[in-house]
Protein backbone atom coordinates (compact mmCIF):
# COMPACT_ATOMS: atom_id res chain seq x y z
CA UNK A 1 0.00 0.00 0.00
CA UNK A 2 1.49 3.33 -1.10
CA UNK A 3 1.04 6.28 1.27
CA UNK A 4 1.67 9.98 0.71
CA UNK A 5 3.41 11.35 3.82
CA UNK A 6 3.17 15.11 4.47
CA UNK A 7 5.03 17.21 7.03
CA UNK A 8 4.10 20.89 6.76
CA UNK A 9 6.17 23.52 8.55
CA UNK A 10 5.82 27.29 8.66
CA UNK A 11 7.73 27.81 5.39
CA UNK A 12 8.12 24.31 4.02
CA UNK A 13 6.30 21.11 3.16
CA UNK A 14 8.17 17.81 3.13
CA UNK A 15 6.59 14.92 1.27
CA UNK A 16 7.24 11.31 0.39
CA UNK A 17 5.45 8.41 -1.23
CA UNK A 18 6.26 5.21 0.64
CA UNK A 19 5.21 1.62 0.13
CA UNK A 20 4.19 0.78 3.69
CA UNK A 21 4.52 -2.97 3.17
CA UNK A 22 8.09 -2.93 1.82
CA UNK A 23 9.44 0.37 3.18
CA UNK A 24 10.42 1.45 -0.33
CA UNK A 25 10.49 5.22 -0.79
CA UNK A 26 9.18 5.84 -4.29
CA UNK A 27 9.33 9.65 -4.21
CA UNK A 28 10.60 12.21 -1.72
CA UNK A 29 11.05 15.94 -1.67
CA UNK A 30 10.48 19.31 -0.08
CA UNK A 31 8.81 22.56 -1.03
CA UNK A 32 10.90 25.10 0.84
CA UNK A 33 11.31 28.84 1.43
CA UNK A 34 7.59 29.17 0.75
CA UNK A 35 6.32 32.71 0.38
CA UNK A 36 9.73 34.02 -0.68
CA UNK A 37 11.17 34.83 -4.12
CA UNK A 38 13.42 31.78 -3.83
CA UNK A 39 10.63 29.28 -3.11
CA UNK A 40 11.36 25.96 -4.76
CA UNK A 41 10.21 22.38 -5.13
CA UNK A 42 13.00 19.82 -4.88
CA UNK A 43 12.40 16.10 -5.29
CA UNK A 44 14.02 12.74 -5.90
CA UNK A 45 12.46 10.04 -8.07
CA UNK A 46 13.97 6.91 -9.59
CA UNK A 47 17.42 7.95 -8.38
CA UNK A 48 17.25 11.35 -10.09
CA UNK A 49 17.15 14.70 -8.29
CA UNK A 50 15.13 17.52 -9.81
CA UNK A 51 14.20 21.06 -8.81
CA UNK A 52 11.64 23.65 -9.84
CA UNK A 53 11.38 27.36 -8.95
CA UNK A 54 7.99 28.24 -7.44
CA UNK A 55 8.22 32.09 -7.32
CA UNK A 56 6.61 33.24 -4.04
CA UNK A 57 4.39 30.14 -3.83
CA UNK A 58 2.58 29.56 -0.54
CA UNK A 59 1.60 26.16 0.86
CA UNK A 60 -1.49 25.78 -1.32
CA UNK A 61 0.31 26.37 -4.60
CA UNK A 62 3.25 24.24 -3.51
CA UNK A 63 1.08 21.25 -2.60
CA UNK A 64 -0.79 21.60 -5.90
CA UNK A 65 2.60 21.28 -7.56
CA UNK A 66 3.18 18.12 -5.53
CA UNK A 67 -0.15 16.81 -6.80
CA UNK A 68 0.86 17.51 -10.39
CA UNK A 69 4.23 15.87 -9.77
CA UNK A 70 2.48 12.73 -8.53
CA UNK A 71 0.55 12.62 -11.79
CA UNK A 72 3.66 13.21 -13.88
CA UNK A 73 5.58 10.32 -12.32
CA UNK A 74 2.59 7.99 -12.43
CA UNK A 75 2.05 7.61 -8.68
CA UNK A 76 -1.16 9.60 -8.17
CA UNK A 77 -3.53 6.69 -8.85
CA UNK A 78 -1.50 4.30 -6.69
CA UNK A 79 -1.75 6.32 -3.46
CA UNK A 80 -4.11 4.78 -0.92
CA UNK A 81 -4.05 7.52 1.71
CA UNK A 82 -2.29 10.54 3.21
CA UNK A 83 -0.44 10.49 6.53
CA UNK A 84 0.15 13.84 8.23
CA UNK A 85 2.76 14.59 10.87
CA UNK A 86 1.16 16.69 13.61
CA UNK A 87 3.53 17.98 16.27
CA UNK A 88 1.33 18.66 19.31
CA UNK A 89 -1.67 16.56 20.24
CA UNK A 90 -1.57 17.47 23.92
CA UNK A 91 -3.19 14.78 26.06
CA UNK A 92 -6.03 14.41 23.58
CA UNK A 93 -4.40 11.77 21.39
CA UNK A 94 -2.59 8.62 22.49
CA UNK A 95 -2.12 7.21 19.00
CA UNK A 96 -2.51 7.85 15.29
CA UNK A 97 -6.08 8.52 14.21
CA UNK A 98 -8.24 9.04 11.09
CA UNK A 99 -8.81 12.74 10.47
CA UNK A 100 -12.39 13.89 10.98
CA UNK A 101 -13.87 17.31 11.70
CA UNK A 102 -13.75 16.43 15.42
CA UNK A 103 -10.05 15.55 15.21
CA UNK A 104 -9.30 18.83 13.41
CA UNK A 105 -11.14 20.73 16.13
CA UNK A 106 -9.07 19.01 18.84
CA UNK A 107 -5.82 19.78 16.99
CA UNK A 108 -6.94 23.42 16.85
CA UNK A 109 -7.50 23.33 20.62
CA UNK A 110 -3.83 22.31 20.99
CA UNK A 111 -2.55 25.41 19.14
CA UNK A 112 -1.74 27.24 22.43
CA UNK A 113 0.55 24.29 23.29
CA UNK A 114 2.11 24.17 19.82
CA UNK A 115 1.72 27.68 18.36
CA UNK A 116 4.64 27.35 15.92
CA UNK A 117 3.85 23.89 14.59
CA UNK A 118 0.14 23.10 14.75
CA UNK A 119 -1.10 25.92 12.47
CA UNK A 120 1.03 24.81 9.48
CA UNK A 121 0.20 21.18 10.26
CA UNK A 122 -3.51 22.06 10.10
CA UNK A 123 -2.99 24.03 6.91
CA UNK A 124 -1.38 20.99 5.32
CA UNK A 125 -4.35 18.84 6.33
CA UNK A 126 -6.84 21.34 4.90
CA UNK A 127 -5.02 21.67 1.58
CA UNK A 128 -4.48 17.92 1.26
CA UNK A 129 -8.19 17.31 1.83
CA UNK A 130 -8.98 19.81 -0.94
CA UNK A 131 -6.44 18.27 -3.33
CA UNK A 132 -7.14 14.62 -2.52
CA UNK A 133 -10.80 14.58 -1.45
CA UNK A 134 -11.23 10.87 -2.13
CA UNK A 135 -8.21 9.73 -0.12
CA UNK A 136 -8.38 8.83 3.58
CA UNK A 137 -6.28 11.15 5.76
CA UNK A 138 -4.60 10.14 9.00
CA UNK A 139 -2.90 12.22 11.74
CA UNK A 140 0.29 10.92 13.40
CA UNK A 141 1.27 12.90 16.51
CA UNK A 142 4.78 13.57 17.83
CA UNK A 143 3.37 13.60 21.35
CA UNK A 144 1.20 10.45 21.22
CA UNK A 145 3.89 7.88 22.03
CA UNK A 146 4.65 9.59 25.34
CA UNK A 147 1.07 9.45 26.63
CA UNK A 148 2.00 6.26 28.52
CA UNK A 149 4.25 8.20 30.91
CA UNK A 150 3.19 7.93 34.57
CA UNK A 151 2.26 11.11 36.49
CA UNK A 152 5.61 11.17 38.31
CA UNK A 153 7.25 11.64 34.90
CA UNK A 154 4.85 14.02 33.19
CA UNK A 155 3.86 16.31 36.06
CA UNK A 156 5.76 19.50 36.86
CA UNK A 157 6.04 20.56 40.52
CA UNK A 158 3.93 23.67 39.92
CA UNK A 159 0.50 24.56 41.36
CA UNK A 160 -1.69 21.57 40.49
CA UNK A 161 -4.41 23.78 39.03
CA UNK A 162 -1.97 24.78 36.28
CA UNK A 163 -2.12 21.18 35.15
CA UNK A 164 -5.89 20.88 35.64
CA UNK A 165 -6.89 24.19 34.02
CA UNK A 166 -4.08 24.98 31.58
CA UNK A 167 -2.65 21.55 30.68
CA UNK A 168 0.84 22.41 31.97
CA UNK A 169 2.70 19.08 31.91
CA UNK A 170 5.45 17.23 30.10
CA UNK A 171 4.28 15.98 26.70
CA UNK A 172 7.48 15.01 24.91
CA UNK A 173 8.16 15.00 21.19
CA UNK A 174 9.96 12.96 18.52
CA UNK A 175 7.54 10.20 19.51
CA UNK A 176 7.39 8.73 16.02
CA UNK A 177 11.17 8.42 15.95
CA UNK A 178 11.45 7.00 19.47
CA UNK A 179 8.76 4.43 18.69
CA UNK A 180 10.38 3.39 15.42
CA UNK A 181 13.94 2.99 16.71
CA UNK A 182 12.87 1.21 19.89
CA UNK A 183 10.94 -1.32 17.80
CA UNK A 184 13.92 -1.74 15.49
CA UNK A 185 16.22 -2.16 18.47
CA UNK A 186 14.16 -5.08 19.77
CA UNK A 187 14.46 -6.78 16.36
CA UNK A 188 18.08 -5.95 15.57
CA UNK A 189 19.57 -6.51 19.00
CA UNK A 190 17.59 -9.61 19.88
CA UNK A 191 15.79 -8.12 22.88
CA UNK A 192 12.73 -9.68 24.46
CA UNK A 193 9.65 -8.04 22.86
CA UNK A 194 7.73 -8.47 26.13
CA UNK A 195 10.47 -7.42 28.56
CA UNK A 196 12.97 -4.75 27.50
CA UNK A 197 14.37 -1.47 28.79
CA UNK A 198 15.75 0.88 26.13
CA UNK A 199 17.05 4.45 26.24
CA UNK A 200 16.56 6.05 22.83
CA UNK A 201 18.58 9.17 22.02
CA UNK A 202 17.25 11.14 19.04
CA UNK A 203 20.08 13.59 18.39
CA UNK A 204 19.76 16.08 15.55
CA UNK A 205 19.17 19.83 15.44
CA UNK A 206 16.37 19.00 17.85
CA UNK A 207 17.27 16.41 20.50
CA UNK A 208 15.39 14.29 22.98
CA UNK A 209 15.83 11.06 24.90
CA UNK A 210 13.16 8.59 25.94
CA UNK A 211 12.94 5.70 28.38
CA UNK A 212 11.08 2.85 26.65
CA UNK A 213 9.95 -0.11 28.74
CA UNK A 214 8.26 -3.00 26.93
CA UNK A 215 7.35 -0.77 23.99
CA UNK A 216 5.95 2.08 26.10
CA UNK A 217 7.42 5.48 26.88
CA UNK A 218 8.07 5.86 30.60
CA UNK A 219 9.83 9.23 30.48
CA UNK A 220 11.33 11.70 28.03
CA UNK A 221 13.38 14.88 28.11
CA UNK A 222 11.31 17.36 26.12
CA UNK A 223 8.48 18.93 28.06
CA UNK A 224 5.50 21.20 27.48
CA UNK A 225 7.34 22.35 24.37
CA UNK A 226 10.39 21.13 22.39
CA UNK A 227 12.57 23.70 24.21
CA UNK A 228 13.00 21.56 27.32
CA UNK A 229 15.57 18.81 27.82
CA UNK A 230 19.12 18.40 26.54
CA UNK A 231 21.28 20.93 24.67
CA UNK A 232 20.24 21.18 21.01
CA UNK A 233 21.33 22.92 17.83
CA UNK A 234 19.82 26.32 18.58
CA UNK A 235 17.70 25.53 21.66
CA UNK A 236 19.00 25.89 25.20
CA UNK A 237 17.38 22.80 26.66
CA UNK A 238 16.54 22.88 30.39
CA UNK A 239 17.50 26.09 32.20
CA UNK A 240 16.65 27.88 35.43
CA UNK A 241 13.30 29.58 34.63
CA UNK A 242 14.52 32.69 36.47
CA UNK A 243 16.91 33.32 33.57
CA UNK A 244 13.94 34.54 31.53
CA UNK A 245 13.00 37.24 34.03
CA UNK A 246 16.66 38.12 34.62
CA UNK A 247 17.47 38.58 30.91
CA UNK A 248 14.22 40.42 30.28
CA UNK A 249 15.40 43.08 32.74
CA UNK A 250 19.04 42.96 31.70
CA UNK A 251 18.29 43.37 27.99
CA UNK A 252 15.24 45.63 28.43
CA UNK A 253 13.38 43.24 26.12
CA UNK A 254 10.14 41.32 26.31
CA UNK A 255 9.76 37.76 27.55
CA UNK A 256 8.96 36.76 23.95
CA UNK A 257 12.32 38.18 22.84
CA UNK A 258 14.14 36.15 25.48
CA UNK A 259 12.20 33.03 24.50
CA UNK A 260 13.13 33.65 20.87
CA UNK A 261 16.81 33.72 21.86
CA UNK A 262 16.42 30.49 23.84
CA UNK A 263 14.83 28.79 20.84
CA UNK A 264 16.86 30.20 17.98
CA UNK A 265 20.21 31.53 19.26
CA UNK A 266 21.16 29.16 22.07
CA UNK A 267 22.33 25.54 22.27
CA UNK A 268 25.37 24.61 20.20
CA UNK A 269 25.11 27.89 18.30
CA UNK A 270 24.87 29.98 21.45
CA UNK A 271 27.86 28.43 23.18
CA UNK A 272 30.11 28.21 20.14
CA UNK A 273 29.11 31.51 18.55
CA UNK A 274 29.88 29.70 15.31
CA UNK A 275 27.29 27.17 14.17
CA UNK A 276 24.51 24.81 15.18
CA UNK A 277 25.91 22.10 12.86
CA UNK A 278 27.88 19.39 14.67
CA UNK A 279 30.07 18.70 11.63
CA UNK A 280 31.14 22.34 11.43
CA UNK A 281 31.81 22.44 15.16
CA UNK A 282 33.85 19.23 15.10
CA UNK A 283 36.04 20.57 12.28
CA UNK A 284 36.51 23.86 14.13
CA UNK A 285 37.31 22.09 17.41
CA UNK A 286 39.90 19.94 15.65
CA UNK A 287 41.53 23.18 14.49
CA UNK A 288 41.65 24.62 18.00
CA UNK A 289 38.40 26.59 18.22
CA UNK A 290 37.92 26.60 22.01
CA UNK A 291 34.23 27.50 22.11
CA UNK A 292 33.37 24.91 19.47
CA UNK A 293 35.08 22.31 21.64
CA UNK A 294 33.22 23.63 24.70
CA UNK A 295 29.87 23.41 22.88
CA UNK A 296 30.52 19.77 21.95
CA UNK A 297 31.64 18.93 25.49
CA UNK A 298 28.51 20.56 26.96
CA UNK A 299 26.32 18.70 24.46
CA UNK A 300 27.82 15.29 25.28
CA UNK A 301 27.64 15.93 29.02
CA UNK A 302 24.01 17.00 28.69
CA UNK A 303 23.03 13.87 26.74
CA UNK A 304 24.94 11.48 29.02
CA UNK A 305 23.42 13.06 32.12
CA UNK A 306 19.93 12.73 30.64
CA UNK A 307 20.60 9.12 29.61
CA UNK A 308 21.51 8.30 33.19
CA UNK A 309 18.20 9.83 34.27
CA UNK A 310 16.32 7.69 31.76
CA UNK A 311 17.96 4.59 33.26
CA UNK A 312 16.46 5.60 36.62
CA UNK A 313 13.04 5.69 34.94
CA UNK A 314 13.56 2.16 33.59
CA UNK A 315 15.17 0.53 36.60
CA UNK A 316 17.72 -1.12 34.29
CA UNK A 317 19.01 -0.70 30.75
CA UNK A 318 19.24 -3.31 27.99
CA UNK A 319 20.32 -0.91 25.25
CA UNK A 320 21.17 2.71 24.57
CA UNK A 321 20.20 3.58 21.01
CA UNK A 322 21.61 6.55 19.08
CA UNK A 323 19.60 7.94 16.17
CA UNK A 324 19.04 11.21 14.26
CA UNK A 325 21.59 13.15 12.21
CA UNK A 326 24.11 13.49 15.05
CA UNK A 327 23.36 10.16 16.67
CA UNK A 328 23.79 8.23 13.43
CA UNK A 329 26.87 10.03 12.10
CA UNK A 330 28.93 11.80 14.79
CA UNK A 331 31.47 9.13 15.77
CA UNK A 332 33.33 11.27 18.32
CA UNK A 333 30.15 12.49 19.96
CA UNK A 334 28.91 8.94 20.49
CA UNK A 335 32.30 7.92 21.84
CA UNK A 336 32.29 10.73 24.41
CA UNK A 337 28.73 10.02 25.56
CA UNK A 338 29.47 6.31 25.99
CA UNK A 339 32.65 7.19 27.88
CA UNK A 340 30.69 9.41 30.26
CA UNK A 341 28.33 6.49 30.89
CA UNK A 342 31.20 4.18 31.75
CA UNK A 343 30.05 4.11 35.39
CA UNK A 344 26.98 2.16 34.16
CA UNK A 345 29.23 -0.44 32.53
CA UNK A 346 29.20 0.87 28.96
CA UNK A 347 32.47 0.17 27.12
CA UNK A 348 32.90 1.39 23.56
CA UNK A 349 34.40 -0.71 20.77
CA UNK A 350 36.22 2.09 18.88
CA UNK A 351 36.54 0.10 15.66
CA UNK A 352 32.85 -0.73 15.24
CA UNK A 353 31.91 2.79 16.37
CA UNK A 354 33.94 4.17 13.45
CA UNK A 355 31.72 2.18 11.06
CA UNK A 356 28.52 3.02 12.96
CA UNK A 357 28.18 -0.59 14.06
CA UNK A 358 27.20 -1.75 10.59
CA UNK A 359 28.90 -5.13 10.96
CA UNK A 360 27.33 -5.71 14.40
CA UNK A 361 23.64 -4.95 13.73
CA UNK A 362 24.32 -1.43 14.95
CA UNK A 363 26.09 -2.38 18.18
CA UNK A 364 29.07 -0.14 19.05
CA UNK A 365 29.99 -1.45 22.51
CA UNK A 366 32.08 -4.46 23.49
CA UNK A 367 30.43 -7.86 23.91
CA UNK A 368 30.99 -7.78 27.68
CA UNK A 369 29.37 -4.34 28.00
CA UNK A 370 25.76 -3.22 28.11
CA UNK A 371 24.63 -2.56 24.56
CA UNK A 372 24.84 0.81 22.85
CA UNK A 373 23.83 0.84 19.21
CA UNK A 374 23.26 3.04 16.18
CA UNK A 375 19.89 2.61 14.47
CA UNK A 376 18.76 4.92 11.68
CA UNK A 377 15.38 6.49 12.29
CA UNK A 378 12.66 6.56 9.66
CA UNK A 379 9.77 8.71 10.82
CA UNK A 380 8.28 8.83 7.34
CA UNK A 381 8.06 5.04 7.19
CA UNK A 382 6.46 4.94 10.65
CA UNK A 383 3.85 7.48 9.49
CA UNK A 384 3.21 5.45 6.33
CA UNK A 385 2.88 2.22 8.33
CA UNK A 386 0.43 3.77 10.80
CA UNK A 387 -1.63 5.25 7.98
CA UNK A 388 -1.73 1.96 6.09
CA UNK A 389 -2.70 0.04 9.23
CA UNK A 390 -5.60 2.38 9.98
CA UNK A 391 -6.81 2.24 6.38
CA UNK A 392 -6.49 -1.53 6.42
CA UNK A 393 -8.62 -1.77 9.56
CA UNK A 394 -11.33 0.12 7.74
CA UNK A 395 -11.67 2.79 10.38
CA UNK A 396 -13.78 5.81 9.61
CA UNK A 397 -11.67 8.28 7.64
CA UNK A 398 -14.22 10.86 6.61
CA UNK A 399 -13.03 14.27 5.44
CA UNK A 400 -13.26 17.12 7.90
Amino acid sequence: MKILVLNCGSSSAKFAVIDASTGEERLSGIAQRLGSPSASLDWKFAGQKRSKVLHHAEHGAALREVGELLNEVGLAKEIAGVGHRVVHGGAKFSGSIPITSEVVAKIEECIPLGPLHNPPNLLGIQIAQDLFPDLPQVAIFDTAFHQTMPPRAYLYAVPYEWFEKYEVRRYGFHGTSHRYVSQQAVRQLGLDPEDHAIVTAHLGNGCSLAAVRDGKSMDTTMGLTPLDGVVMGTRSGSIDPSIIAHMKKALHRSADDVMDALNKRSGLLGISGLSNDMRTLQEAADQGHARAALAIDKFCYSVAKAAAGMIVSLGRVDALVFTGGIGENAVQVRARIVELLGFAGFALDPHVNQTHGKAQRGRITRSTSPMAAVIATNEELMIAMDTAEIIGRGEKVAAA
